[in-house]
């Protein structure tokens, strides 16, 4: 994410058109779609302890959708920040602009009911908790977050062309398409149609390692998560290279299902790494930069953006050359990663201080 922003934002001249920068930009493609694989992976770890807890479908629902709510708030809060930073040279549009911090938010909330969905119809059935819900109900999890991942990587190229919902205003359906006010779906934003469908993945994955095969399985999950990565890969090859096509617009780069398994066939390889990393390789071996930022992922992408792309960027705009830029990355990753250590500590000192005060704990 710091590279690709970095370069974007500060690169000029013969240094655009260059080949490092055009492998800058390809690496880009996976910051946002890992960010929502990601945040699915981490909605099951948060249903499974509410689950455990005994919570009724509901009020699951109530608690990971209100999440999603405050995630979406947040990013309106940050396009607000934004335009008020470049008051005078931002257009008003740039308020409704669908990024990446909304489509999380929106996610979550879909995410939230769908499992409600799935879990109040497990309880009507007949599950052991009648009052609730079954404690492992991941078989049907799994399975209804595959189909709506399919279903919104299917329906993706449709609603960017020929089944364009154009008689919603345009800040409506540029959470359908990414429309925008510019009249056509823009690559460059984050709508529901693809993006939602790499976070409903993450919860079909997450759930997967949660089921009784997944633990059963262990580190052994993460292998055949490797595997079907490379399955989905080439399957994705495969197709692509049909001459048969079922879109009127094929767009293989933007809104192609075949392109978001190329993509999800490579976040499983990542996800497969980082675990192999962390579990046999030095990820756990004393200080790690890679998951502090991950501990404060939301106040480094706040944060970073404005010494980036805003009025206070530590360099001049499209005016760099790579060595420039490179610098400038340099000091971004040092900063943020000095800014993490201090968060970090100061929710721990807070924390320690809640346990000293007499009446209060951490839990409280």
């Amino acid at each position: 994410m710091f590279q690709t922003h970095c370069y974007d934002a500060w690169l000029g001249g013969a240094a655009r058109n260059s080949t490092f920068f055009m492998w800058s930009q390809i690496l880009g493609t996976f910051p946002a779609p890992l960010f929502l694989f990601l945040a699915g992976v981490s909605f099951t770890l948060v249903t499974d302890k509410l689950l455990q807890k005994g919570l009724s479908a509901e009020q699951i629902a109530k608690t990971t959708i209100r999440r999603g709510a405050e995630i979406f708030a947040l990013g309106l809060l940050f396009r607000l920040q934004e335009y008020v930073i470049a008051w005078g040279w931002a257009p008003w549009s740039d308020l409704l602009r669908v990024d990446i911090l909304n489509t999380i938010g929106l996610s979550m909330m879909l995410m939230g009911l769908v499992c409600w969905i799935v879990l109040a119809l497990g309880a009507v059935r007949g599950h052991p908790a009648r009052t609730g819900v079954d404690t492992r109900p991941y078989t049907n999890l799994v399975t209804a977050a595959i189909f709506v991942a399919a279903a919104i990587a299917a329906f993706a190229p449709l609603l960017w062309t020929s089944w364009r919902p154009r008689f919603l205003p345009w800040p409506v359906e540029s959470y359908v398409n990414g429309v925008h006010n510019l009249g056509s779906p823009q690559a460059w934003l984050f709508p529901v149609f693809p993006w939602t469908a790499f976070a409903f993945a993450g919860l079909a994955f997450g759930f997967m390692l949660l089921s009784e095969s997944g633990r059963r399985l262990g580190a052994r999950a993460f292998l055949f998560a490797g595997i079907m990565g490379i399955v989905l890969i080439y399957g994705a090859k495969f197709l692509d290279s049909r001459s048969l096509q079922i879109y009127p617009v094929y767009d293989y780069w933007h809104t192609s299902p075949n392109f978001f398994m190329t993509r999800l066939g490579l976040l499983l390889l990542l996800v497969v790494s980082g675990y192999a990393w962390c579990r046999w390789g030095l990820g756990q071996r004393g200080f790690s930069p890679l998951i502090q930022l991950g501990r404060t992922s939301l106040l480094v992408y706040w944060v970073h953006i404005e010494f980036v792309y805003g009025r206070v960027s530590i360099l001049p705009r499209r005016g760099e050359s790579i060595l420039g830029a490179s610098a400038g990355l340099l000091i971004i990753f040092l900063a943020m990663l000095t800014l993490s250590i201090l968060q970090t500590k100061w929710k721990g000192r807070a924390g320690d201080l809640l346990s000293w005060r007499p009446g209060l704990s951490r839990s409280a």
